[in-house]
Parts: structure tokens; sequence; C-alpha cells
């Protein structure tokens, strides 16, 4: 890239043949436009001066650290998984209520299967199950 600017700073100038001042001033270019200097001194101090008239805030929960809310912390249940629901098939259902109609015993009010509630819901309706990241399954 240097070789090619000072072909153009020795053609601007009006030069047949390329020195060392073009190869320096492509140099010098290249340096300026790819890093930049810092502020000066006096200018960080009064940025330092300004930001520390600013006084911390007082902690309100005392000596004890602060933790950060539940839902922030990486032991907190986080995952969510939408497992999307079985259809039961029609004959099933007249099935059940064969079964049930036959039986004299039989409670309507009574549910067999305390999940039941939850396969009435629409199929479309996904049902989400939160567990911890660092979770170990029994082995």
């Amino acid at each position: 890239m240097c070789l090619q600017m000072r072909n153009v700073y020795s053609e601007h100038a009006g030069k047949s043949t390329v020195d060392s001042d073009d190869v320096k001033l492509a140099i010098q270019s290249k340096v300026n436009f790819s890093f930049s200097q810092p502020p000066p001194r006096e200018v960080l101090l009064e940025l330092a001066r300004s930001r520390n008239k600013v006084p911390l805030p007082k902690s309100i929960a005392g000596s004890e650290i602060p933790l950060p809310p539940d839902q922030d912390t990486l032991i907190s249940p986080n995952y969510q998984l939408a497992i999307p629901r079985r259809q039961i098939s029609q004959p099933a259902e007249e099935t059940e209520e064969d079964e049930e109609a036959a039986d004299p015993n039989h409670n309507p009010n009574s549910n067999p299967n305390p999940s039941q509630g939850q396969r009435d819901l629409p199929q479309g309706t996904p049902q989400r199950v939160s567990f911890p990241i660092g979770a170990k399954r029994p082995r």
C-alpha cells in the first residue's frame, strides 16, 4: 500500500523518479490514518475531575454483598421447552365413556388421572417446562 502511495506522491510533485521523501510521506500518511492519538492529559484530567465529583450511592443493604435478582443468576431456571401436546384420538375417549357407563361404582367427579386437566387444552398450546442449567440427572 505504501509503495503505491509513494508513486502517487511522486507523480503529484511532478518528479520522474521516486525519492526517500515520497516514501516518508506515504508512510507518515498511512500511520496518521491508521492510528489515532490519545487525547491530551489535561482533557483526561478534566474528565476525571467531573466524573469524580458525583458521589457513589449509599448501600442500603448494610454490610452484606448485594446480590442480583433470582432471574439474573446462573442457578435459576432459565430454559423453557415447548412440548407439543399429542391429540387424543376420538375412539379412545368413547371407550373410556363406555367403560364408565358400564361401571356402576364409578364416581364421575373423581379424576383417575390428575394430568387429564392438562390434556383438555387445545392441541396447539405448547407446554412450558423450566429447569436449571447446572441440574444433574440421577444415575
